[in-house]
């Protein structure tokens, strides 16, 4: 479904319940219309019968208008967050691009061709700002830092090199990426054991 039809959906969503505010509404004086004027020559018991109807209709009116008002802040706040990441599944397909970039560049700076990696760097560092403007964030991980399970994936465990590192990182396998607050893809590190 596109996003102008689910705009649609949402308006025409807003104008139903709109239209079931006002029939409530008129249907409710409608009865207290009537209500009253034959209310008008009998007993004043009936009269406060009428009063315990209108403040029932006002009830479900007040309920309603609440509803319909929480209505909107969560299409809002959902219309709000569809923004946010309605590019993410188009980032998530070009971080395989961008760790070929990485590899393609380390590459060649050992091929020691100076135009060749001057090129390749110009255009690298275009994808890589291009991609931080939609919202992508590296996210930092090195050797040493603590392992956390809910930042990182480990992929192994190998014994620890030196002390410092049983239970830290050892090694990044492959970068890990924010879009916004949201995680996208977690980084896969070894840690020492």
């Amino acid at each position: 479904m596109s996003e102008k039809e689910r705009n649609e959906e949402n308006i025409s969503e807003e104008e139903n319940i709109k239209d079931q505010v006002e029939e409530i509404l008129d249907d409710a004086i409608e009865e207290a219309d009537e209500k009253s004027a034959e209310a008008e020559g009998e007993q004043l018991s009936e009269k406060d019968q009428l009063k315990a109807d209108l403040e029932k209709e006002k009830d479900k009116f007040l309920r309603l208008f609440a509803e319909f008002e929480n209505y909107k802040r969560r299409t809002s706040k959902e219309r709000i967050e569809m923004f946010k990441t309605a590019s993410q599944d188009v980032i998530i397909a070009m971080l395989p691009v961008l760790d070929d970039f990485d590899r393609a560049l380390n590459e060649i700076a050992k091929a020691k061709d100076k135009n060749l990696l001057k090129g390749v760097e110009l255009i690298h560092t275009k994808f890589r700002e291009t991609l931080r403007a939609k919202g992508l964030e590296l996210m930092e991980v090195k050797e040493g830092d603590s392992f956390d399970a809910d930042l990182h994936e480990a992929i192994t465990q190998i014994p620890a090199p030196s002390d410092k590192l049983k239970g830290k990182i050892v090694d990044v396998v492959e970068k890990g990426y924010k879009l916004g607050d949201k995680i996208i893809r977690y980084p896969k590190v070894v840690t020492g054991k």
